[in-house]
């Protein structure tokens, strides 16, 4: 009889747990699958050729990839069919801004020292050079832009994360404001501060910032101020795009991470577990295999939730991740 009340008081306990446990709500786990061909082999009849870059997706669906070659960006249809080129080349990291009901395309270009801003026809409208009274800066030769985002009120934050390893911000009109961060392996200094973009999924707006060789994720204020790690231990973390409630993060070494407005991972895709082929830029075609990445290196999200992500390569390598219904 004592054994049964026992095991009566057992069974009500692990009852108890199981009700406690249905109370935490787990991190989705959505799930993708590769769409393999899906973007036109040779666009314009040549191919896509070395990319260090990124890709935005405008309001019709069309997909922008920057090159490193002489035709700049190159367009897709949401198709994945060859539309066009446009635009300057060099172009390290991109973002699609609409501003007064027309889109723009924010874009930072290391190899020519300077931020721009773009028409969709590929058209500049301004840059932003060498800031001299920054004062952390050398000379003009100094400033290598990594990546680019703009706040709510139109001030411009700069990761020049190939440069001085401080973000910079500028206001409306592209005044130099502040400089923060800097280098070094602490929390609240970067390492290749390599990504950022404007994420307001929390209600008060916030920097994202990829601070590539520390292997994390963090957030910012926009007055500059170090808030928290998002995700740490991650395999160099190289861009980052938010649509909705969800953050992609392409990782250089060899995987694209998504999470939710939490910081909690729901996915990753394209795991390479071979560490040869990660953050490989010159690896040959004859060497890709369909769903694995290599050397992702930037991407978007789709209005569908699909994933888009462009690698860090010598013969330029684009993948579509196609979200389960």
């Amino acid at each position: 009889m004592n054994g049964v009340k026992r095991m009566n008081r057992i069974l009500s306990i692990l009852l108890c747990l199981g009700a406690l446990s249905s109370f935490a709500a787990p991190a989705e786990n959505l799930q993708f699958t590769v769409l393999p061909n899906y973007f036109e082999d040779k666009p314009d009849h040549q191919s896509l050729g070395p990319c260090h870059g990124g890709a935005v997706i405008d309001k019709a669906g069309n997909i922008y990839v920057s090159t490193d070659t002489p035709r700049g960006i190159v367009v897709y249809s949401k198709e994945g069919k060859f539309l066009r080129a446009v635009g300057p080349t060099r172009l390290h990291a991109m973002e699609l801004r609409e501003e007064n009901g027309e889109e723009y395309i924010y874009g930072a270009r290391p190899q020519d020292h300077q931020v721009v801003k773009l028409k969709l026809n590929g058209e500049t409208l301004w840059t932003i050079e060498y800031p001299k009274e920054a004062g952390i800066l050398k000379d003009e030769k100094g400033f290598n832009p990594c990546a680019v985002t703009v706040g709510p009120d139109g001030e411009i934050f700069v990761a020049d994360g190939y440069g001085s390893n401080y973000i910079l911000k500028f206001d409306k009109d592209r005044k130099f404001l502040k400089a923060f961060g800097g280098p070094g392996k602490e929390e609240g200094k970067f390492q290749t501060c390599h990504g950022i973009a404007l994420d307001k999924r929390m209600g008060k707006p916030l920097l994202f910032v990829c601070n590539r060789n520390n292997n994390r994720i963090e957030y910012w204020d926009l007055d500059g101020n170090f808030v928290k790690v998002i995700q740490k231990d991650l395999r160099m973390p190289a861009a980052v795009h938010i649509r909705g409630d969800y953050a992609l993060v392409p990782e250089l070494q060899g995987r694209a991470t998504l999470l939710d407005k939490e910081g909690n991972i729901v996915a990753q895709v394209g795991d390479n577990p071979n560490e040869k082929q990660r953050a490989n830029f010159g690896l040959p075609p004859d060497q890709w295999k369909d769903g694995i990445c290599n050397s992702p290196h930037g991407g978007s999200i789709d209005k569908d939730g699909n994933l888009i992500i462009t690698e860090w390569s010598q013969f330029g390598h684009l993948h579509k991740f196609v979200r389960a219904k």
